[in-house]
């Protein structure tokens, strides 16, 4: 551990902020944080609750209409990490990318257990989750882009399709893996109103058509909050 860490981690520990069964070598875990931020979930199961997002850089798949520059990152210590949700009132953790399973997220998942924090992942379902590791797992496979990428990660508690116009027979055998079916019209910001705005009618007539899913909206940006 950097002598910065050291430095940070006996400031917290003075304030309160770090528990004797912290593993040192966990705190000075490093990752590459795009950004941290408290706001309200807008997709999904947990619309409208509270939740603080760690979004990771880095991404093994590069979706047209991501919204999210990946490529930019800092290096962050747990300690940095827990030093910036620690401020705020919320014990819901997300987190998102970038692709966040990229990571061994196992040292920062402890830390944040250890304080009762309940963690999320959104991930595209490429890479297999360790059991045990996360609570509650997304995943939004993107199979209409990448008919190749096999989805590793088969179950979990919700299932958020990005709609774009793909046959829903794309997902059969991924359906019975999950709690929450969700469908979610995409937003192409290059694409103009009239392709967006058919393209969220076709989302809706593909719920009624399917009453296994429900319709996901993006209500975060209505809202024009991150």
């Amino acid at each position: 551990m950097s002598q910065e860490v050291v430095d940070e981690f006996t400031a917290c520990e003075i304030a309160g902020g770090f528990r004797g069964g912290d593993d040192a070598g966990d705190l000075a875990t490093t990752y590459p944080i795009v950004e941290i931020f408290h706001s309200v979930q807008g997709e999904g199961a947990h619309s409208g609750s509270p939740r603080i997002f760690i979004r990771f850089g880095r991404c093994n798949l590069r979706c047209e209409w991501c919204d999210t520059n990946f490529d930019e990152w800092k290096d962050f210590t747990v300690v940095d990490i827990l030093g910036e949700i620690m401020q705020y009132d919320c014990q819901n953790i997300v987190f998102t990318g970038g692709e966040p399973a990229l990571q061994d997220l196992w040292p920062l998942a402890r830390c944040l257990k250890a304080r009762e924090y309940h963690l999320s992942i959104e991930t595209n379902g490429t890479i297999e989750l360790p059991d045990g590791l996360i609570d509650w797992v997304c995943v939004s496979p993107k199979d209409q882009l990448y008919p190749d990428v096999g989805i590793k990660q088969r179950s979990g508690d919700e299932l958020k399709v990005v709609f774009c116009g793909q046959d829903l027979s794309l997902y059969d055998e991924l359906i019975d893996g999950f709690d929450h079916l969700f469908l979610q019209p995409c937003y192409f910001e290059n694409e103009s109103v009239e392709w967006n705005g058919h393209n969220f009618q076709a989302t809706e007539s593909l719920v009624k058509a399917n009453p296994g899913w429900r319709l996901s909206l993006q209500t975060q940006k209505w809202l024009g909050v991150l």
